[in-house]
Order: structure tokens, then sequence, then C-alpha cells
């Protein structure tokens, strides 16, 4: 068997909690044997829960947290205030060593500013960004950064640059990544003060296949796979990839259940058009990781069912086994990893 991997689970974190957090963890030791999860929150209903699963004891801990992060709490405050929540309770068992990973589908704020100022950074990275894997054309993408760090810096860019490809690469096995900064043209004389200085930067990186700038109509198209942003751009980006997706699917339900003519021909197309959505469902992908951290942090959507809370958890299992932690260490160190 490979070596175990340790996952401390927020249980309290997100809209369905703690139901559809609990069912994925027990769905993830089901699927997995080589995973540990640490269960962190109010131990009463934790154990209610748990009550309607078959699941290994051995490879489950209860770690009682009386105190939840709510959405709306400033997160700074929240995270110095609150020493018994489940998300700062959490963190520090990643800190401390006793797990590898953490996964919340929690207040975003609270797990962005306890990842940094609980986990800690590595040593030389400047920023911590937040990277969600998001469906193309040509399948899996990473945006890089979507929601961590709105003012960041040329530099910081660059290195996002450099992790998200040591992730790509080594989590998404995409050989040799195609890496892109946004921008509102493709000519290098376009774009903001931030991104003409970037593009530089970029250019002089040998660690890197640098591709130059992408527009955001060419991204689900699979024109980058990693794609390099500030977090204000990102997070645009995301939520208007989100948000057009719902649309799209609902206007095409809305027009296949419009006559009897059209709903006889949706029973015809449901299994295709089924299999078809399935490549751009971003359940399957699993969350958000906080890349540069010294253990790693995920964050999932606050309305995560069981099923991404899953492959939230293997997730961590494969950045483990790919040491992206160490790669990101002998990248900044060397300006290249071992590659293997």
């Amino acid at each position: 068997m490979s070596e175990m991997v340790r996952v401390a689970v927020d249980a309290m974190g997100g809209d369905n909690a703690p139901g559809e957090i609990i069912k994925g963890v027990c769905d993830a030791l089901r699927d997995a044997e080589d995973v540990i999860v640490h269960l962190v929150g109010r131990e009463d209903d934790i154990r209610s829960e748990l009550e309607k699963y078959s699941y290994d004891e051995n490879r489950l801990k209860i770690v009682h947290a009386s105190e939840v992060i709510e959405t709306a709490e400033p997160p700074v405050m929240a995270v110095r205030r609150k020493k018994d929540s489940s998300i700062v309770k959490a963190l520090y068992l990643v800190k401390d060593g006793t797990c590898d990973a953490f996964v919340s589908a929690g207040s975003s704020g609270a797990i962005l500013v306890g990842g940094q100022l609980i986990v800690g950074r590595i040593k030389g990275v400047e920023r911590a960004p937040l990277a969600p894997i998001i469906p193309t054309e040509k399948g899996a993408a990473l945006l890089i950064d979507c929601g961590a760090n709105v003012d960041a810096k040329a530099e910081q860019l660059v290195q996002f640059a450099r992790m998200g490809s040591i992730y790509c690469e080594h989590a998404l096995k995409v050989s040799k990544p195609r890496v892109a900064i946004v921008n509102i043209g493709a000519e290098e004389e376009k774009g903001n003060a931030l991104v003409k200085q970037t593009i530089p930067l970029l250019k002089e990186c040998d660690d890197i296949n640098f591709i130059g700038s992408i527009e955001s109509r060419d991204i689900p198209f699979g024109a980058a796979d990693v794609i390099v942003t500030e977090a204000f751009v990102g997070n645009v980006i995301l939520k208007l990839y989100e948000g057009e997706a719902t649309f799209i699917l609902k206007t095409i339900k809305k027009g296949l259940m419009s006559s009897l003519r059209s709903k006889l021909g949706a029973l015809m197309v449901k299994p295709a058009l089924k299999e078809t959505l399935r490549d751009f469902d971003v359940k399957k992908y699993g969350g958000a990781p906080l890349l540069g951290l010294n253990g790693l942090v995920v964050k999932t959507h606050g309305s995560a069912e069981a099923v991404e809370v899953r492959n939230s958890i293997l997730q961590c299992r494969t950045f483990k086994e790919q040491r992206i932690n160490d790669r990101i260490r002998e990248r900044l160190m060397t300006g290249d990893d071992d590659g293997v």
C-alpha cells in the first residue's frame, strides 16, 4: 500500500454541512484505502450524521470544535478570535504535521487568511494564489489567481505561473503546460501596467512554457493550460464562467421542454447530452488548491455536495503523491525541479 495521506476536513463549513460533507468523506474512505480523514467540527453533529453510513473507523478520527466561522464574519478577526472553530483547528492539524492537507467548503476569506497565517508560506513564496481547475474544450486548465491576491505585483504573477505550471504538469499530467497571461489582446503593447510589466519577466523564465497573452474569450476553447492573472480579474472570469454555464444549461432545458416535439427530441438526445456535459462538470476536479503553503489547503464551493468533497479529498492524495510542495521548493531554489 502507498503512504497514507492524512486530510483534515471541515465538517461544519458550507451550505450543505455537515450532511454532504460527511457523505463525501465516507465515499472517499470507501474509494481510497490510503486516506485517513480527521473530521473537525461539533462532535455530536458529526456522530449523528456518521450513523447513516458504513466506513472504516480506523481511518476516520473526530476532532471536536465548538465554534463555526460564518461566511459574513470579517476573516482576520474570526480567525484570531475563534480559536476553537472547525477551520482554525483543522488548519493547526496541518501546521503541526498531524495532517497533510485541509479541505473546506466554508468561509473563503477565513480559509485564505488562516492558510497563510497558520499553515504559512513556503520560504521564498511571496503570495499564495488560489488556483481552481476549470473545464475547457481541450480538457482541464488552471486559473491562477482567482481570489487570494487582488493587488499582486509582476514578480508575484511570475511565481504564480511557475507554481501553476508545476501543479498542472504533475497533478493534471499535462506535458509542458502552456502558460498565458490574461490580457485584452494578443499584442504585447496592450494591457494595463501590471500586464505590461509581467510579460517580459515571463518571457525570461526558462522553466515555463510561456506562450504570451490570452483573451478571456479563448479560455473555454483550451488556448492555454495555465491562465495567469491577479485575483480581481481571475475571480471575475471564474464567476462569469460558472454563471454562463448555469445560464446555458437552463436555456437548453427550457428549449427542450417548450413543446411536445422538443420533449420527444429531448428523450433522444438526453444520453449524448448528458455524456457531453459531464466533461464540463467542475465537481469532478475537486476544489481549488491554495498553492505555495507549507501544507495543502483546498477550498471547495460553498454549495459543495458529496461528490465534490470526495474528489477534493482524493485531490489531496494526488498532491502528496506528486510531491507538489517539494517541487515548488526546488523550483524556487534552483529554477528547475527534478522532473521525476
